[in-house]
């Protein structure tokens, strides 16, 4: 597993993490057991990036997280790092304030069990809260009082990971990029760079689209967003298939798909065309079995893609998916 650095943080982490969201809930049911097996086989592959968020499966996940990583003693090994802030209720700006972050953090520490967070995310934030004085303060205070390592953000659009870009303390942004959302790379990605920030690469697969493996007629479990969120009723509709219309994104991932032939799993394909991106600094895609890691770690050994792989995954976004996102995140 090649590793890259997170520069502000004084860190390197693994250029293929674990997002941990589908461990906690939303993407149908995962036992315990199954988790456990998932966190395992990843460490045992090499990742040292795990994401993971309070609000997820209301703290399960990171229950999981934190205590699969205690019982390896891979503390000092592996960058945990959690979110939140989508706790507040109702979620405005006026709710991230310095005594509700501590509030949230404390409980993300006995979560995970730990005495400090590597890093802490704010978890997509009313987009007012990117501009608070207030809120880097706290945070600052906290990184001062050896609470938190590090901290960063979670963002929806690419003008909100600009804003946080240009706060000296920030250290990450974490950002949905992926072959069908690809606007992060004109702005975000080059602004990330010459500052020093890293980019942590969210929704990688577009929820699975870019894994080839979906047609028309697939339906998903009540419990999952891909259910639930397609309108945007929960959450950010760009959550869910990075927001590209199911129809739309299943036809152009069926050219995804033929132009990694035989050799090459699309989902693989996606990804490596991820770490071709030389700013990204580690990608998180998730997921709920030991077969789908080993298939998501393999992206760090695939070779570069070449220029006209590049070249025509850009006309299949021009052709089919551009209209529907660029403009919106």
């Amino acid at each position: 597993m090649r590793t890259r650095p997170m520069h502000r943080a004084g860190r390197e982490v693994s250029e293929i993490g674990l997002g941990t969201w589908q461990l906690g809930g939303g993407w149908g049911t995962v036992t315990d057991e199954q988790a456990r097996e998932v966190l395992h086989a990843a460490l045992d592959a090499g990742v040292t990036f795990l994401d993971t968020a309070d609000v997820y499966g209301d703290g399960r996940s990171e229950r999981l997280v934190g205590s699969v990583v205690a019982e390896r003693g891979d503390h000092d090994r592996v960058t945990i790092a959690t979110k939140v802030g989508r706790r507040a209720d109702p979620h405005v700006a006026e709710a991230y304030h310095a005594e509700a972050l501590r509030g949230w953090v404390t409980r993300s520490l006995d979560n995970l069990g730990v005495e400090r967070i590597d890093l802490l995310q704010l978890h997509c934030p009313p987009t007012p809260v990117y501009d608070d004085d207030a809120v880097y303060d706290a945070l600052d205070a906290m990184v001062d009082e050896g609470v938190l390592a590090a901290y960063g953000v979670s963002v929806e659009t690419c003008d909100e990971a600009l804003t946080a870009i240009a706060r000296p303390g920030v250290a990450s942004v974490q950002i949905i990029v992926n072959a069908f959302r690809t606007k992060p790379l004109e702005q975000v990605l080059p602004a990330a760079a010459a500052a020093g920030v890293a980019i942590i690469a969210r929704v990688p697969l577009a929820s699975g689209l870019l894994s080839g493996r979906y047609d028309l007629d697939t339906t998903f479990a009540e419990d999952d967003h891909r259910t639930f969120n397609r309108q945007g009723d929960a959450f950010d509709v760009g959550e869910t298939f990075a927001g590209v219309p199911f129809a739309v994104g299943v036809r152009a991932a069926g050219e995804v798909t033929a132009l990694a032939g035989d050799e090459l799993p699309a989902a693989r394909l996606a990804l490596r065309w991820l770490l071709d991106q030389p700013e990204v600094t580690t990608v998180i895609p998730g997921a709920r079995s030991v077969e789908q890691v080993a298939g998501n770690v393999a992206a760090s050994e695939t070779p570069p893609l070449d220029e006209a792989t590049h070249a025509r995954l850009r006309g299949i976004y021009d052709d089919h998916i551009r209209e529907h996102v660029h403009h919106r995140w």
